[in-house]
C-alpha cells in the first residue's frame, strides 16, 4: 500500500503484525491495543519504535498511559460513513498532546483528506489502485478555514481581527 505524508509519498518503514504473529525485532511495528495491553512491558523493552492501531470504537483513556512510548497510532476507518477516528485524532493531539505520527488506516477518501488533517491525521495509507496525485492535491486544495481545529492552519475568524 502507497503511504502519503506531509503531501508525499514516503516508503512505509512499519509492518503491521496480527495478534498472532511474532513481532520483530528489528523493524518498527504496530500492534493492536489487545496485545499492547498484554504484552506491554516487553514491547516497551523494544530498541525499535512500536506503534498502535485502533479500531474506531477505541477509548483513548484506555491507552493514555503508553503515549510516551508510542510513535504511531493508525486508526482505522471500517467504512467511510464511520467517522469516530476523527474524533479519537483531535483527542490524541488537543487533549493529549500526541506529537508522534498519526496514520488514517481503512477505507479512506481523498473527499476526506483535508478534515482528516485539520483533526491530527498526518499520513494515509492509500488502497490500492488509489490515485496518488490526486490524493497528493486534495491535501492542499482548501486554503481557507472557518473552524479553528487540531492542525496549526489560522482560523478566519482569527484572519478577520487581524
Amino acid at each position: 500500500m502507497t503511504l502519503v505524508k506531509n503531501g508525499a509519498v514516503v516508503e512505509n518503514e512499519w509492518v503491521t503484525v496480527d495478534d498472532d504473529t511474532i513481532v520483530p525485532i528489528d523493524q518498527p511495528a504496530i500492534v493492536s491495543a489487545n496485545r499492547w495491553r498484554n504484552e506491554k512491558e516487553r514491547l516497551r523493552q523494544r530498541n525499535v519504535p512500536i506503534g498502535l492501531r485502533l479500531s474506531s470504537d477505541a477509548v483513548v483513556d484506555d491507552i493514555a498511559d503508553a503515549l510516551d512510548t508510542i510513535e504511531l497510532i493508525a486508526l482505522e476507518f471500517p467504512a467511510f460513513t464511520d467517522g469516530r477516528s476523527y474524533s479519537t485524532a483531535r483527542l490524541l493531539r488537543e487533549r493529549f498532546g500526541f506529537e508522534g505520527e498519526i496514520r488514517a488506516v481503512g477505507q479512506i477518501l481523498r473527499d476526506q483528506a483535508q478534515f482528516m488533517l485539520r483533526c491530527g491525521f498526518d499520513a494515509f495509507e492509500l488502497a490500492p489502485g488509489a490515485n496518488v496525485d490526486e490524493w497528493i492535491d486534495g491535501l492542499s486544495e482548501i486554503a481557507i478555514h472557518y473552524q479553528p481545529a487540531a492542525d496549526t492552519r489560522t482560523s478566519t475568524a482569527v484572519l478577520r481581527h487581524r
